[in-house]
């Protein structure tokens, strides 16, 4: 569990790293002089974005709530398993106290009965981890499909071209935070998440130096 938190970090960015190919030919009423310059001399000059994951992570209430959902999974799964062990722990202790009363093959056989159950322990919890990394297997995908598919409305309603993921130790050395989306993207998932059968209006992209980096 403790390392949740970057297998769906290692999702998200997967999931953010969105390329729209939308209305290249559209001219844009705001354009800068440089994209003017640009389209003048038949350049396209992409609109680029970033969602600061880290931050997204920290934020989205469905992340939340789902890691807290998890939590409280593994909790019980690990209580389920420590009750089991400590009830073999219990028999192995009674046998080696009345071990020495036993015939050898009474005894032989509590030690093979025994040694089954201690098998049977390990295959539980087995299962109890499979059962948590498929729980979890599927927050990520839930995950991904929410920012996937907010993105995909965002970007065509805000017009990018391509929206990237930013988060400590990527491949994103230095990006202006006038192309910080990552708080209207918050804010949008939230509300979605909020109301799944209502229409939310994304955010206007606007600079947002409170985002961390």
């Amino acid at each position: 569990m403790k390392n949740l938190s970057l297998i769906l970090n290692g999702v998200l960015a997967v999931a953010v790293i969105v390329l729209y190919v939308l209305h290249f030919n559209n001219k844009n009423a705001d354009q800068t002089p440089a994209e003017e310059r640009a389209e003048s001399q038949g350049e396209v000059i992409p609109k680029i974005a970033y969602v600061n994951s880290d931050t997204l992570l920290e934020h989205y209430d469905f992340f939340k709530d789902k890691r807290a959902e998890l939590e409280e999974k593994q909790k019980k799964l690990e209580g389920e398993f420590q009750n089991r062990a400590r009830g073999l722990e219990n028999e192995i202790a009674n046998f080696q106290q009345t071990a020495g009363n036993m015939t050898i093959s009474q005894a032989r056989a509590i030690e093979e009965d025994l040694m089954r159950k201690r098998q049977n322990l390990m295959q539980y919890q087995q299962n109890l981890s499979t059962e948590l990394q498929q729980a979890e297997a599927e927050v990520s995908e839930e995950l991904y499909d929410n920012v996937a598919e907010y993105l995909k409305e965002y970007g065509k309603e805000k017009d990018f071209e391509v929206v990237l993921t930013y988060t400590k130790g990527s491949g994103v050395l230095y990006a202006s935070d006038s192309l910080d989306i990552t708080r209207q993207v918050i804010s949008g998932l939230n509300e979605k998440y909020k109301n799944p059968g209502g229409t939310t209006q994304p955010a206007t992209p606007q600079a947002d130096s409170t985002a961390n980096k």
